[in-house]
């Protein structure tokens, strides 16, 4: 008989003796009304398997009256604690049986008993295996691995993330609900890697979605929701690096929004961008990004300068009129 068949049978043994009540010496209660269960179990395997259950069997020595030792886990859902319970006699977990969001919720709990084989094992299965999930529910996955310092490789996956792949962090189906200190925290970043008229764009699609009562066509705003997207924006905006721009980026998705920042930016934009050809950047205003890079040989190169050189003079005059009649401030 091979190692992994015996091991195999101790832990369908073991888990014969979960469902066997007759040496069972204590009873969990676990989750809050009216969502509460009973769980039989026995010392001797909670002891050796969680160090977060040892300490609560330390303060609740077993009775020699034979009556059950009672212990309460209300933070911990039961259905949740049930699969943990039979990993905790069997050693074994089927991951492939459980939705993602089912897994992130074992993971929390399995860090709370201290299982800590059981918390790299499931981080580890994520990542291989669940990406596209995390990336769709990043706001989630961000905020349970940097609300516990277990999940050292979660962290890493979405600080990663966000620096190698911001636009997937942006797309998100729960971008909305990230917080105002995360969309800073990513958007103040040197190595995010994406056009900053893209991240000026999230920004914004951020800000109303904090606002679902603003519309989504600027041209039918009020004062009042000028007024309110600016003060959603306001810790947001000096992080948007808008001197890297070009003179059209801002001429087409800015200056739309001109109420929504500060007069002295926006006057200084204004001044800055406005003798500038269309596809110019201002030299030494912004701290570049670390923007992905391109292979790209000198006979692109010089299509693209060609290109530049080019450009329709009609299109230049007409955003030059634009910025000249804006040049008061409304």
């Amino acid at each position: 008989m091979s190692g992994d068949k015996l091991l195999s049978t101790l832990s369908q043994n073991l888990l014969e003796i979960l469902n066997d009540d007759e040496y069972c010496d204590i009873t969990i209660e676990v989750g809050n009304d009216p969502h509460v269960k009973i769980f039989r179990a026995h010392m001797v395997i909670l002891n050796y398997r969680s160090t977060y259950l040892r300490r609560i069997l330390s303060i609740n020595k077993k009775k020699n009256d034979g009556t059950l030792v009672q212990i309460k886990l209300p933070n911990i859902s039961p259905e949740i604690f049930q699969i943990i319970l039979k990993y905790i006699y069997g050693g074994k977990l089927s991951l492939e049986e459980y939705d993602t969001l089912d897994i992130v919720k074992i993971l929390v709990t399995a860090s709370e008993l201290s299982l800590h084989e059981l918390v790299t094992h499931l981080q580890s299965y994520l990542i291989r295996n669940k990406t596209n999930w995390m990336e769709q529910n990043f706001n989630l996955i961000y905020q349970t691995s940097f609300e516990n310092n277990s999940f050292l490789e979660l962290q890493k996956y979405c600080t990663n993330l966000i620096s190698e792949d911001p636009d997937k962090v942006f797309e998100s189906l729960d971008f909305s609900t990230i917080s105002e200190n995360l969309l800073i925290s990513i958007i103040q970043s040197d190595n995010l890697q994406m056009e900053e008229v893209q991240i000026w764009e999230h920004v914004l699609k951020w800000g109303l979605s904090q606002n679902p009562g603003i519309s989504s066509d600027h041209s039918t705003y009020s004062k009042d929701d000028f007024n309110s997207l600016k003060n959603t924006l306001q810790r947001c905006i000096p992080f948007v690096r808008f001197y890297n721009l070009t003179s059209k980026e801002f001429s087409d998705r800015v200056l739309p929004y001109k109420k929504v920042l500060p007069k002295e930016l926006y006057m200084d934009l204004l001044t800055s961008f406005l003798n500038l050809h269309p596809n110019s950047k201002l030299s030494n205003k912004s701290k570049p990004r670390m923007t992905k890079k391109h292979s790209k040989n000198s006979e692109d190169k010089y299509e693209r300068r060609t290109s530049v050189m080019m450009e329709d003079v009609h299109t230049h005059l007409q955003i030059m009129k634009k910025l000249h009649g804006l040049h008061e401030y409304q």
